[in-house]
């Protein structure tokens, strides 16, 4: 196995666009995927998470992921800081 590369959400949906241009003129999607160097999984998962979208909408769906997984860990360690101090105030610790 290689080493995965990396695309930036703008990349994915061009490429999505070249892929469904291949498919339209006929060829078939393993092959349209091939030439474009990626799987045809990776092409449905791709399609799954980005089809229909703009490289500008792709790339705010990416940073309003990147902000919701951020704000998850503030969450999580404000819950456990408010845990601690209730064992601290009840005597527990």
């Amino acid at each position: 196995m290689g080493k995965a590369k990396k695309y930036s959400p703008e990349q994915i949906v061009n490429q999505l666009r070249q892929i469904e241009v291949l498919i339209a003129n006929g060829k078939t999607t393993p092959l349209a995927c091939r030439e474009a160097g990626i799987t045809d999984q990776t092409y449905y998962r791709w399609r799954r998470e980005y089809g229909g979208l703009q490289t500008d909408q792709a790339r705010r769906l990416k940073e309003l992921e990147q902000e919701n997984g951020r704000l998850k860990r503030i969450v999580a360690n404000l819950n456990l800081e408010n845990l601690a101090l209730k064992d601290v105030a009840s005597g527990n610790f």
